[in-house]
């Protein structure tokens, strides 16, 4: 319970890695599958919330850019970042969080919360991810075709900071996968309380970000954290 006051949603497998020690130190044996058992027997495993609703507008006129990343490897920190976009409910009616996340570290690098998706708000996810960078590599930027991502001001700043675009083909959703992956996880197991405005919505959603960083282990980064996996990674770089 201790854990899931800051992580209300972690799924079982995380959880159990995280009180593995605990259970050790105090002398408790208890497998995985026997956590899940005790977990289900207590209604306390994470039931899965499905939601849809239309962020992305790509039938417009605006010049769209070809798929870079599905043909990449990712090897390395602040080699390409994803961004996406998705809606937030309050009592004061939709909101949307833009996020930019790092490829390979799973970093939510840039994000900014606002009552509307025009391409001036979404852009300073970016500007939030470019002052986050430890690197100054070729980076590739990867999206939807949505007309924000395609737009000038948003294309000015990629140029800017040396960021190639990249974008899905078609409408094909997997194509950003990583991208909606991670506003999943966000809506799912940390912005699950209604707020009441939107000024208490970006309160949670800058604590949500900071704890997803720093305390959510990942299965796909070994069960470490989006900050520490980014942390070694553009350290070694610099030392090489």
């Amino acid at each position: 319970m201790e854990v899931r006051r800051f992580m209300p949603r972690l799924g079982t497998r995380k959880l159990y890695f995280l009180l593995k020690p605990m259970f050790v130190e105090q002398g408790i044996k208890l497998g995985r599958d026997a956590f899940f058992d005790y977990l289900r027997a207590h209604q306390l495993l994470v039931t899965p919330i499905k939601r849809y609703t239309k962020t992305t507008h790509s039938k417009h006129w605006m010049k769209k850019y070809p798929n870079r990343l599905g043909s990449q490897e990712i090897s390395c920190a602040e080699q390409a970042f994803v961004s996406d976009i998705t809606y937030v409910e309050t009592d004061e009616g939709v909101h949307y969080l833009s996020l930019v996340t790092d490829a390979y570290s799973r970093k939510i690098m840039g994000y900014e919360v606002s009552d509307n998706m025009r391409a001036d708000r979404v852009v300073k996810a970016l500007r939030r991810a470019a002052k986050q960078r430890q690197t100054s590599r070729a980076l590739i930027h990867h999206s939807d075709r949505g007309l924000q991502y395609c737009s000038a001001i948003y294309q000015q700043e990629l140029k800017r900071h040396g960021m190639t675009p990249s974008m899905t083909d078609g409408y094909d959703c997997y194509q950003n996968a990583l991208a909606e992956r991670v506003n999943g996880i966000l809506k799912q197991e940390f912005l699950i309380t209604k707020c009441r405005t939107l000024s208490e919505l970006k309160g949670l959603v800058r604590e949500s970000v900071d704890t997803y960083n720093r305390l959510r282990p990942h299965l796909s980064l070994d069960m470490k954290t989006p900050e520490e996996v980014h942390k070694k990674a553009t350290s070694a770089r610099e030392v090489a």
